[in-house]
């Protein structure tokens, strides 16, 4: 197949879903609405910036730096002004899938891979990704958002969402009902090469991070937060309850990657007085990140919007118990009690008393690693996700074959 995705090319998800399919007998193209180094193996490579991403700041994961508040500014900012952006972009996106001449095009998240997608009107199969917040967040933001996530779903001869609830929220937006649709995760499931139980092996680390795991007895509990900044991710939550976690159990660690040289974490630590137990670490690579998991006893994730998160399912492959927000999505992956603990991203307290049970209850831990290692062989695994989203292509192409042999006749 020859394959075209429509996404943010910095984005871990967008990544590890190409993956999938660079490498082998499939010609894939990126047209990235950011610049990038482009990944390996890419048949070409294209840059069309849209609702003012070309001037976005961000790292290589696509996370944008400069704390919650101001990433929550930008996102306005792109609410509310980006469509005017998206004539021009979709003029230059039909141009380049024209050269193209794809078989299938894929746009990795609604706004506004999708809604630029959907602008230009591909002749071939379109299918939009769903990723974490675009509907409990970004579709109702605005009334432009909400009128183009309606068209962008209207438009759409495939939908793929990692989790079910986005699903089942795709035909309240516009999506037909009974239209093809999977549920895979976002990132194209998890390389279990790299996320796996076990200890961390220091000798493929950098040494500034060997050194950091290799400071830490075993017997001392860690917690990671993995979220870093994000407007949706209530840092200040997790902030607030290490001094009572800490109160209770001294000594705790707590790993917070992305989070270097972030101002409000800095000013966290001073006001709370948790300094001699925060790491903040830089942005990490995906087997610093796996050593970071394995030398972990509980991730946390404090988000007020998501789907499956990839990092959520990182950590589980690891084996590091998650203490994640009760919402929806995961509670398609967590019960309460059994295989993670769902708590509050808004109470310090509770969210602290959460941290400290799951630190506590080792039994708990090792019941629920055995669990959730089940759960990523059977439902986030990267063979699974490559020969679903495989078939799933073959499927529409096909389709819109037979449809155009309808009209043919």
């Amino acid at each position: 197949m020859r394959l075209a995705f429509v996404a943010d090319g910095r984005s871990p998800h967008a990544r590890g879903w190409l993956d999938l399919f660079t490498g082998g007998d499939h010609e894939v193209h990126l047209i990235s609405t950011f610049d990038c180094e482009p990944p390996a193996r890419l048949a070409s490579f294209r840059f069309i910036p849209v609702a003012f991403s070309g001037r976005a700041p961000g790292g290589p994961t696509g996370q944008a730096l400069g704390g919650a508040s101001a990433i929550g500014l930008r996102a306005a900012i792109r609410h509310w002004l980006g469509p005017i952006t998206l004539p021009r972009a979709a003029a230059r996106l039909k141009t380049e899938l024209r050269e193209i001449q794809p078989d299938i095009v894929h746009a990795m998240r609604i706004p506004f891979e999708g809604i630029l997608a959907a602008a230009a009107k591909p002749e071939v199969p379109l299918v939009i990704s769903v990723w974490g917040n675009d509907f409990t967040l970004h579709a109702g933001s605005t009334p432009g958002m909400s009128l183009l996530t309606r068209r962008t779903l209207r438009l759409a001869d495939g939908l793929h969402a990692d989790c079910e609830r986005d699903a089942r929220l795709s035909v309240q937006w516009g999506y037909r009902q009974n239209g093809p649709q999977i549920v895979l995760p976002g990132g194209g499931g998890i390389d279990t090469g790299i996320f796996h139980p076990g200890e961390p092996d220091l000798d493929q680390l950098d040494q500034s991070l060997a050194a950091v795991l290799a400071n830490i007895p075993p017997d001392v509990p860690v917690v990671v937060n993995p979220r870093g900044f994000r407007a949706y991710v209530r840092s200040d939550t997790f902030f607030k309850a290490i001094p009572t976690i800490v109160k209770m159990l001294p000594g705790t660690i707590f790993f917070c990657p992305a989070m270097d040289g972030e101002r409000a974490a800095e000013r966290w630590l001073d006001e709370l007085g948790i300094r001699e137990n925060v790491r903040l670490l830089p942005r990490l690579l995906a087997r610093e990140m796996a050593a970071i998991y394995q030398r972990s006893w509980v991730m946390v994730s404090p988000s007020t919007h998501d789907g499956t998160p990839n990092s959520f399912l990182e950590a589980i492959a690891c084996g590091c118990f998650p203490v994640v927000a009760d919402l929806e999505s995961l509670r398609e992956w967590i019960e309460d009690g059994s295989n993670g603990l769902l708590t509050s991203a808004s109470d310090p307290q509770q969210l602290a008393h959460s941290i400290v049970s799951a630190l506590q209850n080792r039994e708990l831990r090792h019941t629920a690693r055995a669990a959730n290692l089940a759960l990523i062989e059977a439902r986030a695994s990267r063979a699974k996700a490559h020969e679903l989203a495989d078939a799933f292509y073959r499927h529409l192409i096909e389709h819109a074959a037979d449809d155009s042999k309808e009209v043919d006749r």
